[in-house]
This record gives C-alpha cells, sequence and structure tokens, in this order.
C-alpha cells in the first residue's frame, strides 16, 4: 500500500512530548519514563491509534507504548491523542499552532470525555526489527498485533509481524510470563502466524478463534481497531489468537 507523504507530520510529532525521540537510550528505563513501576504493554503497528487509546484510558494502572513505522500513520495516532486531551495544558503546550487548527474537541471514545489526559501512553516511529534495541530483556510484558500488514508474497514472509523472525525478537524483551495477542481478517496470514507460532522453541498457543466476535470468550471486553470496525461491518470474520511462552 502506498502511502501519502504529510508534509507536517515531522513537526507535530517533533513537538509532541509523548512522541519518544531517543527510543534507543530509553532501553531498560521506561519504568523511569513513565514514572510508574506498572506494567508496559506496546502495540506494533498501532496505525490511527483507537485501540491502544481506548486501553490507555480504561486501564490507567498499565503503561502503553504504540509504535509505527511511517510518520504520515503516527500523526493520525497523535491528532487522535490530541483529541482526546484538547484543553490538557500540558498537551495544548506541545501542539504547534498549525499542527491543530483542524482538531476539534470530541467525545472521547478512549476516556469518556474531553480534556482527560492520558499519562499512561508513548509513541514511538520506528521500525519493529529494531525493537530489542529499545527494550531490555523482561521490559514488555505484552505485545498487541493488530490488523498487520499480511507481505502477501513469499519472499517477504519474513517481514510479517508473526514471522519466526519477528518472535523471536519478541522473546528476548517479553517477560517470563508476558503474552502475544493477534488479530487479524485474513485468514492466509492467521494460518501462516498459527503454524509459525507451532514450530517456534519459544511460544504456544494458549486462545485461539476463527470467529472472534462470535466466540463469548474471546470477545469479552474487545476493542475494535479502526480496520476491525470495517472488516466485521462487511460480515468479515475476526480471527485472533493469544501466546505465552512454552513452559
Amino acid at each position: 500500500m502506498r502511502l501519502r507523504n504529510i508534509p507536517r507530520a515531522g513537526s507535530v510529532l517533533n513537538e509532541c512530548k509523548e512522541v519518544v525521540k531517543n527510543e534507543i537510550e530509553c532501553r531498560g528505563t521506561w519504568h523511569k519514563i513513565f514514572g510508574s513501576p506498572n506494567p508496559v504493554h506496546i502495540e506494533i503497528g498501532m496505525g490511527k491509534g483507537q485501540f491502544l487509546l481506548t486501553l490507555a484510558g480504561q486501564n490507567p494502572d498499565i503503561n502503553y507504548i504504540g509504535i509505527e513505522r511511517y510518520s504520515s500513520v503516527l500523526l493520525r495516532a497523535v491528532e487522535k491523542y490530541y483529541t482526546i486531551c484538547i484543553g490538557a495544558p500540558s498537551s495544548a503546550s506541545a501542539l504547534p499552532p498549525d499542527a491543530g487548527s483542524q482538531i476539534q474537541p470530541q467525545e472521547s471514545q478512549a476516556t469518556g470525555e474531553a480534556g482527560q489526559r492520558l499519562s499512561n501512553i508513548r509513541f514511538i516511529c520506528m521500525d519493529a526489527r529494531n525493537a530489542a534495541d529499545v527494550f531490555a530483556p523482561g521490559e514488555v510484558d505484552r505485545i498487541y498485533l493488530n490488523f498487520s500488514d499480511p507481505w502477501p508474497k513469499a519472499r517477504h514472509a519474513a517481514r510479517r509481524l508473526t514471522s519466526r523472525e519477528f518472535l523471536s525478537r519478541y522473546e528476548k524483551i517479553l517477560t517470563e510470563n508476558g503474552s502475544i495477542e493477534f488479530k487479524t481478517d485474513n485468514r492466509l496470514l492467521f494460518d501462516f502466524s498459527v503454524a509459525e507460532i507451532e514450530a517456534c522453541p519459544f511460544f504456544q498457543i494458549t486462545a485461539c478463534t476463527y470467529d472472534l466476535h462470535g466466540d463469548p470468550d474471546m470477545n469479552q471486553g474487545n476493542i475494535m481497531t479502526e480496520y476491525e470496525e470495517k472488516f466485521s461491518s462487511l460480515g468479515n470474520p475476526i480471527y485472533k489468537l493469544i501466546a505465552g511462552r512454552k513452559k
């Protein structure tokens, strides 16, 4: 998919203090950065941010980090963050005058009210292949992978976020009881992911469904992403698995 470059993305992300600029220097110090010993959950490929911002609003006792490779995509998540936090002095002062001209206050899906600052979230613009350079061993409690790029060509299989190459990277940063949660509407990608995890020496599937919205147990408390809302409205089944370390 070809992404449209948004010229203002760089300046907005640079001014937003919730966007971490020196992520490699943060390795091993994320609890200090958040100012709390709370668990750290990350979403790789966070897109426009609806999923993670909603989680952050619902769970103030968990620290969340959204990772997105493309600045123009991360910009949308940051704009959504500012919309949620509009009126909060700390976030409003970080917003460049020209960047917020089209952002209007609205009721926050993540917090239930406008103007509530989410202090338990950070953003990083980076390639997930560098995760082990940014997080120390055992520093991450949960990894979310939502509607990841399927990279359909066989020669690109290693780029899929559930490939054995990426699973090896996750193993380096997850806690002993850490987990991976993966959702997609792409059956081929899901079948690939199941096979990769089953062949992985580090992880095992602890829960799996081929119809998330029809599974009362796994769908309990489910937060939909923008893509999930779109695809499920078209009648597409949503697939989900949870994987943990092999004991």
